[in-house]
């Protein structure tokens, strides 16, 4: 869900904030994707032919895949090196909002199964526009969704991180640690989170027709009048996925608050409360810190890409999930081509910005960092992982994982 409205505000509230762009103004930059969010995309999007769904031999839906495979080729082409960061277990508080939500889907399975029935009869006579509308209702990413297009961004040569938490939270990290350009991602939370660039539509298959539309969160701030700190209070108000809000206040009544009263604390003490009724035991401090100290791994090692493994991608997306041998082909000769026009040495980040104050601190977490097949599992202690030739250094105490088709080039990777 992300911010409620938010993209709406922002339009009215800070034009200039946002700039619209071409997939090519990216090329030779690294940029964070959040692919849990982009498999849910390519399901609902992807695959559809005719009236039936593309499946493999075994009946399963591809769509996933094949909408994986095309984007990031797309990207490839274009000459930006992707880094794709799925999600973890979700916060707590995450979790207890979806526990009060419950008998909310238990009605959304209902109206799911419903759905399906809707979607089989639109297909049935080829209604396009019924079809697109019911997919949306029946889409449900499960874990294997997720350990396919993992499997697939490794056999591409492409690195990949695995989140403790959210993706977004994740992504954002990355960016303020200056290790990505940007982050892509369709969530407006990835600016809650405090991505110093946030690009929306970068992942869209109709890019052509769709710009990317890229926002800075300085020119938010700025253009909003707000800061880091009262931006989130804002978001808070206006609806996220850690906790309710309160009923009656929507964007623009919690913009008007905000910069009447510059907290929460102050907006509740002022309500009136024969109008407005604010939740009982509302934990808004503790989403806030969720937002400002998110579960993240920082210290990440330097992400590298490898050369395509050709026969690897031909048996998984050919043998196992009934790709076409030349297109799978024709994938490969457009990965290595990528990789021979745009060389590492052309991967320049822009001049660093400065960090928001208060927008993140680090927490150590566990680092578990291998290629497909191989694993390097820390200890129970907080340890260093070290490479021979990045001469990084990581401590952490949450699981978080990093990935790649061939590990890293021959880095020797030890752990003290």
């Amino acid at each position: 869900m992300g911010i409620k409205g938010l993209t709406k505000l922002l339009a009215e509230h800070a034009p200039r904030a946002a700039v619209l762009r071409r997939v090519e103004d990216y090329r030779g930059r690294v940029i964070a994707v959040d692919a849990s969010l982009s498999i849910y995309q390519f399901l609902v999007v992807v695959g559809r032919k005719g009236s039936e769904l593309l499946t493999n031999e075994a009946g399963e839906v591809t769509s996933h895949l094949q909408g994986m495979l095309n984007r990031t080729v797309r990207m490839l082409e274009a000459g930006i090196k992707p880094v794709f960061v799925f999600d973890g277990e979700p916060p707590e508080m995450k979790k207890k909002e979806l526990a009060k939500r419950l008998g909310w889907q238990l009605w959304l399975s209902i109206k799911r199964n419903d759905a399906t029935k809707d979607l089989n009869r639109a297909m049935e006579i080829g209604d396009e526009d019924s079809i697109e509308k019911f997919s949306k209702r029946t889409v449900k990413v499960t874990k294997k969704h997720n350990d396919d297009c993992k499997r697939l961004l490794r056999l591409m040569g492409l690195p990949i991180v695995e989140a403790p938490g959210e993706a977004e939270a994740q992504c954002a990290a990355l960016c303020e640690n200056h290790q990505v350009y940007a982050v892509a991602s369709e969530d407006m939370d990835s600016l809650t989170f405090g991505a110093r660039r946030f690009l929306r539509h970068l992942t869209d298959l109709g890019y052509k027709k769709s710009p990317v539309t890229e926002f800075e969160v300085s020119k938010v701030l700025e253009e909003l009048g707000l800061t880091m700190d009262q931006f989130i209070d804002l978001c808070i108000l206006s609806g996220c996925d850690y906790c309710e809000n309160i009923k009656g206040i929507g964007g623009q009544r919690a913009l008007k608050l905000i910069r009447q009263h510059g907290c929460i604390e102050e907006v509740v003490q002022n309500l009136k409360q024969t109008r407005f009724s604010v939740p009982e035991d509302w934990p808004y401090q503790e989403v806030r810190t969720l937002f400002k100290q998110p579960n993240v791994c920082t210290g990440i090692p330097e992400f590298v890409w490898t050369s395509p493994d050709s026969q690897g991608l031909m048996d998984f997306l050919s043998t196992e999930n009934s790709f076409s041998y030349d297109r799978v082909a024709k994938a490969v000769e457009k990965i290595k081509a990528a990789s021979d026009r745009y060389s590492p040495g052309r991967l320049k980040l822009l001049t660093p910005v400065a960090s928001l104050a208060g927008s993140r601190t680090e927490k150590e977490a566990t680092c578990i960092l291998g290629s497909p097949g191989q694993s390097l599992k820390a200890r129970s202690a907080p340890q260093v992982c070290k490479s021979s030739s990045a001469g990084f250094g990581y401590s952490s105490s949450k699981p978080f994982m990093l990935g790649m088709q061939s590990g890293f080039h021959g880095r020797a990777l030890s752990f003290i």
